[in-house]
């Protein structure tokens, strides 16, 4: 569909970000009967593929389901490889209008309307919804030898790191399911923690074992330290004590992730401005302070990527259509009057 004799292809809506929170917003805005397209710079969701092979959610499979379609896992806690198939037969099924592999790169008033330009056309929408998430970006340690290729900030599979010499940075889920799993295949693992203690937030069943493992010596653990410099062949870490070099093959940096600020201001979406970074909007209707730019999921957190989740921000894309429909229905009013 074009628009005003524009070569660009219109969508009432177009939604950023292709994860669920993407698709259950697909779901409603298709429900509504609107014009959609969802655009998804990856593969389709594209954070959950990236996450680890073995990776199993904190959440039971119902709080995981999206558009009222039912999740059946053969766990009490589903694992990677279900969610995939899961909302990859609710893309299918729903025949939800995606393109993946299509990079959103400008986004420009004009108007009561926005362009978008991406990295395979332009498009033009009254509405926009991000739904970005924050797995795509790293949080650097900003150490000497970062850029090592022996340095991963991203951990996908424990038989890599077999017999290897392996620092783990954070105390996290992420970074305890890599110190577990490289352990379990033979590495000499060492864990690299800020604070005094593994995680709060860890898995309740997985919690107990590392700190086993911790306590008979297995896995080594510096707490109240950080990693100062890395080298090909060792790293240093600061602890309360002294620096302490250890030998070293392989830095796993689970050091977290972020969404990607410079597209939000580039969108002319503000943030706080404290360490939290949060993206301002309206919690009664999720939209930002752009007119008719809205946003769901994680990506409200700004830095505090541990406050939102598929179960509870999967209520977002229902506020941000209940308010759309509102608007759609007033400007239909006064168009009559």
């Amino acid at each position: 569909m074009t628009l005003n004799n524009h070569s660009d292809t219109y969508y009432d809506i177009l939604i950023i970000g292709g994860g669920p929170i993407g698709l259950a917003c697909g779901i409603e805005a298709q429900k509504a009967g609107l014009s959609y397209c969802i655009l998804e710079k990856g593969c389709l969701v594209n954070s959950l593929y990236n996450y680890p092979l073995n990776m199993t959610f904190f959440s039971t499979s119902e709080r995981l389901e999206i558009g009222g379609i039912p999740f059946v896992s053969t766990n009490v806690k589903p694992n990677r490889s279900e969610a995939l198939e899961y909302y990859r037969r609710v893309t299918i099924s729903m025949h939800l209008n995606i393109h993946l592999q299509e990079t959103v790169k400008e986004i420009i008033p004009e108007g009561n309307f926005y362009r978008l330009v991406t990295s395979k056309g332009k498009y033009r929408t009254k509405y926009i919804i991000l739904a970005t998430g924050f797995y795509d970006i790293p949080i650097k340690m900003n150490v000497t030898g970062e850029d090592l290729p022996k340095v991963a900030h991203y951990y996908k599979d424990p038989h890599f790191y077999a017999m290897q010499k392996v620092v783990v940075v954070g105390a996290n889920n992420s970074a305890v399911d890599a110190a577990l799993e490289t352990f379990r295949k033979g590495a000499e693992v060492t864990m690299v923690i800020r604070g005094g203690e593994i995680g709060q937030r860890v898995k309740y069943w997985v919690r107990p074992d590392i700190e086993n493992r911790i306590k008979e010596g297995n896995i080594k653990a510096y707490f109240y330290s950080t990693l100062a410099a890395i080298r090909p062949n060792e790293v240093d870490v600061l602890t309360p004590e002294a620096k302490v070099t250890i030998a070293n093959d392989y830095v796993i940096a689970m050091t977290g992730y972020q969404p990607n600020f410079e597209f939000l201001r580039s969108a002319g979406i503000h943030l706080s401005d404290d360490e939290k970074m949060k993206p301002i909007y309206d919690p009664a209707t999720m939209e930002s302070n752009q007119k008719n730019i809205y946003l769901a999921g994680v990506v409200c957190g700004g830095m505090e990527t541990h406050v939102w989740f598929i179960e509870n921000s999967r209520e977002h894309a229902l506020i941000i259509m209940k308010d759309i429909q509102e608007k759609n229905m007033k400007m239909a009013k006064a168009r009559v009057s």
